[in-house]
């Protein structure tokens, strides 16, 4: 593909903007294709695959089974495509990617080697101006950011980095060459889940592993395992039902859902209930168990025990296995992760864990890092320190709106929105998987398809009737706003300080970040909004039009 920068003048038009070429993005371009739209879609990467091109690190796969985690608009594409483990590596997911890109002849309306930097809307032309890193600008009438609810790594805020004279990796941009650790003095910082699939991984190959961890994770199970081919055609044979069963679901999965208390149920009961989902390998099968699990914080103790219990038989040293038991947050408040040895790996003999909570990190050294205590010297560090979620994608890029505001002002206490798609006073302006819409909490596979459908309906809706501009109403988006905080104070979720809530990037906003009312609900909430001719928005033509 030619990335050679156009000139910046004259401005490129096209109907719609798309930023970032992963699973929302490509999506987008085939919706909007088949509207008979010009759509340029511009990506950051060397090559397509949005976080599954970024996030290339050791153990890197999807915590979603692979038959759920895929596109659902294409029957023939459920069928042609055979995926090969129970949860895809990351290498896996990347092919199917590149292969649906092929399939559907994508590629050639993406621009590799491109960043969005600015865009400003022309109030009066009701289009926006785009501006990026290689000097092009473009004309749109639309854009969709479909730039990734988990694409912008935390800056891990550690002193020294640059004086390392060793190499420095992060999780979230893992080198795109093979990376060797074999003989060498490894630090891993960060536990949460790229920390958890990583270090097993690094622990087989590096001669000394040091894991850094400031709160323990839960991390359950994942048994993955090569898939059958009796399981994949039983499931391929009832394909369009189990499609149209995620759609309809709270999650974007598919399973009978619970029915009584964890606190109703005696310990044994209770007990049976926690080994079989242990045992299931699914992400979600603890909280399938009870239904106040989490709502009720004694009915979530119970299983947050559970997972300490099988953490300490898991892990031979106590003094180890104490460091690793989570203490500080209700289970699942902060998102649990899908693991394949973790826990065990700290039975190795050259892996040691430090806990920051009592010796912290004051900086690296040349050498390698220095703790409150001593300095641990090291060929290589890897920061698995996560990622400035749900907003910082959008507030990475200038985008100016009505009357000169900026979307980093507007959201400098939090973001405000309506439905997690428009923000009021910036037009046209739509986003996928963003915060305040379900996106983290559900398999995204299933959300982005659903919000992807609604922006390209909505588009539909407005050429159909000679419109220009869709806009958030102020009223609309605040009610939105209470509406999203007072579905998340029934849950236990604001009991934790996560990145659900900002809480892992200084100066964030704390706020909770995601609609938690569940997927179907979420899904006839903005259904029902399209049906009445977009109550909340206000929809107009501009008067060059």
């Amino acid at each position: 593909m030619d990335n050679t920068p156009v000139p910046p003048s004259p401005a490129h038009p096209v109907d719609v903007v798309v930023v970032g070429a992963g699973l929302s993005g490509l999506y987008q371009l085939h919706r909007l294709r088949e509207l008979g739209l010009t759509t340029l879609v511009f990506e950051a990467g060397e090559d397509i695959g949005g976080t599954w091109y970024w996030n290339r690190y050791p153990g890197a796969r999807c915590d979603v089974e692979s038959m759920s985690y895929s596109y659902s608009f294409s029957p023939e594409l459920d069928q042609e495509w055979e995926w090969s483990e129970r949860y895809a590596s990351q290498p896996e997911i990347l092919r199917y990617i590149h292969h649906v890109a092929d399939r559907f002849d994508l590629r050639r309306d993406v621009t590799l080697r491109t960043r969005v930097t600015r865009a400003v809307y022309d109030e009066a032309g009701h289009v926006w101006q785009i501006s990026t890193d290689t000097g092009r600008t473009v004309t749109a009438r639309f854009i969709v950011l479909a730039s990734g609810c988990m694409s912008m790594p935390k800056d891990p805020g550690i002193p020294g980095a640059d004086s390392f004279t060793g190499a420095i990796f992060h999780t979230a941009g893992w080198p795109r060459e093979d990376v060797s650790f074999a003989g060498k003095r490894v630090a891993v910082i960060g536990t949460g889940c790229s920390g958890v699939q990583a270090i097993p991984v690094i622990a087989e190959e590096a001669a000394s592993l040091t894991v850094f961890q400031r709160t323990p994770a839960y991390a359950l199970p994942a048994h993955n395992r090569p898939l059958r081919g009796t399981e994949i055609a039983e499931l391929k044979a009832r394909y369009p039902e189990f499609r149209q069963a995620q759609r309809l679901s709270r999650g974007g999965t598919v399973f009978d859902p619970p029915t009584g208390s964890a606190l109703e149920a005696d310990e044994a009961e209770r007990t049976a209930a926690y080994e079989a989902a242990w045992e299931s390998g699914l992400l979600s099968g603890l909280l399938r168990t009870y239904t106040d699990i989490l709502t009720d914080e004694k009915a979530n103790e119970t299983v947050a025990e559970f997972v300490r219990s099988k953490i300490r038989s898991i892990v031979t040293d106590p003094a180890t296995a104490e460091l690793l038991l989570p203490r500080t947050f209700p289970f699942a408040t902060k998102r649990p992760c899908l693991d394949t040895g973790y826990y065990a790996t700290y039975n190795r003999p050259h892996v040691t864990l430090v806990d920051l909570r009592t010796t912290p990190i004051e900086t690296i050294t040349p050498r390698g890092i220095r703790t409150s205590d001593w300095e641990h010297g090291f060929d290589a560090i890897v920061f698995a320190t996560g990622f400035d979620a749900l907003t910082g994608s959008q507030l990475a890029i200038d985008i100016v709106g009505k009357g000169g505001a900026t979307l980093r002002d507007k959201w400098a206490d939090g973001p405000q929105n309506y439905l997690g798609l428009v923000s009021a006073g910036f037009p046209n302006l739509f986003t996928v998987l963003g915060p305040l819409s379900p996106s983290v909490l559900t398999n995204i596979a299933v959300s982005l398809e659903q919000q992807v459908e609604w922006i390209t309906d909505c588009i539909a809706h407005l050429r159909r009737n000679g419109l220009t501009e869709i806009d958030a109403v102020s009223g609309a988006e605040a009610d939105w706003g209470v509406r999203v905080a007072e579905i998340a104070a029934r849950t236990l979720y604001p009991a934790a300080e996560s990145w659900y809530r900002g809480a892992n990037v200084p100066g964030k906003a704390h706020m909770f970040l995601a609609y938690a009312g569940g997927l179907d609900r979420y899904r006839e909430e903005c259904d029902a909004v399209a049906r009445s001719g977009y109550t909340g928005f206000a929809l107009s033509t501009a008067s060059s039009s």
